[in-house]
């Protein structure tokens, strides 16, 4: 079953021609079943790649998932095309005034990491909706900045800088092999990292309610959960499709920026050769299995949500 998602996004065509399964409102209104609504803040410099790196992901499953794009009142996005927000999404002070409730909610990372949390401009509004997400979201993914700041908000783990960016593609492995999140996986499998700042792992592992089930001795903590798989915290990005650490590199490069290259990416260490994508089987498994969670334990009626 597919995502329903505008037809008019931008997203749309690029995914109708990847084969991905996506549906216009029109049709979905004529299908006799309950979609799950999915809510996504998406707080990348990269709109609509990320808008794609995500619905991909989330359109690769049996059900029908109803997508709605936030967006921060209190930031100016200086990086979306002219309109893009203004059409496509709608403010988080809304769905708070108007007590909306989401099935899932996904909380991407953010280029603000090396800032303390309270610096970011958008901080207080980014509170409200993880405050929010506790009793009206049944499951909430985190991902890198995002898990970082939801660990931060909720108990407390404060983030490390490190002596230089973690940035490739890194193997991890599995410490909780019977959840959900892990149904299918290998024993080790990659997956891309890019993050100047890392979870105090000591002050995860003494907090009883959190629960490590991935990490790596090279990447440290990958993947964090609580309250049973409501609260998920993933430090890398499973998401990135296979050319983003490329673009991210010659970013920085073209800026004079200090940055390496991408460890364990390019063949042979050569930025010259395409990139192998090695990750992407369990990135479409992970977004599937938390899908599966979410539709398996949310209650059917949506408005039973509680904590």
């Amino acid at each position: 079953m597919p995502i329903k998602i505008p037809k008019t996004l931008p997203a749309y065509n690029i995914l109708r021609e990847e084969n991905v399964f996506v549906m216009t409102e029109d049709r979905a209104e004529h299908q006799d079943i309950r979609p799950l609504k999915v809510a996504i803040v998406n707080l990348m410099p990269t709109t609509v790649d990320t808008e794609i790196q995500l619905l991909r992901l989330l359109g690769n499953s049996p059900l029908q998932v109803d997508i709605t794009f936030l967006r921060m009142g209190s930031h100016e996005s200086r990086n979306a095309p002219p309109g893009h927000l203004e059409r496509f999404y709608i403010g988080s002070e809304r769905i708070i005034e108007e007590g909306i409730r989401f099935d899932g909610l996904i909380l991407t990372g953010a280029p603000v990491e090396t800032l303390d949390f309270e610096a970011v401009d958008y901080w207080k509004e980014l509170v409200a909706i993880i405050d929010y997400s506790c009793k009206n979201v049944w499951s909430t993914l985190h991902i890198c900045w995002g898990a970082q700041a939801g660990l931060y908000r909720r108990y407390g783990v404060p983030k490390k800088l490190l002596s230089q960016k973690l940035f490739g593609i890194f193997p991890h492995g599995v410490n909780e092999r019977h959840t959900t999140l892990f149904r299918g996986f290998d024993d080790e499998f990659l997956a891309p990292q890019s993050r100047h700042t890392e979870c105090d792992r000591d002050v995860v592992a003494a907090r009883p309610e959190l629960t490590i089930e991935s990490e790596t001795p090279d990447a440290g903590i990958f993947i964090v959960t609580a309250r049973d798989g409501r609260e998920v915290y993933v430090t890398g990005h499973l998401e990135y499709d296979s050319l983003t650490l490329d673009r991210e590199y010659r970013r920085d490069l073209s800026r004079g920026l200090p940055i390496a290259i991408p460890r364990n990416y390019y063949p042979d260490d050569d930025p010259g050769k395409t990139p192998i994508v090695r990750w992407r089987a369990h990135a479409h498994l992970f977004f599937s299995n938390w899908l599966n969670y979410v539709y398996q334990e949310t209650p059917f009626n949506i408005e039973d949500l509680s904590d």
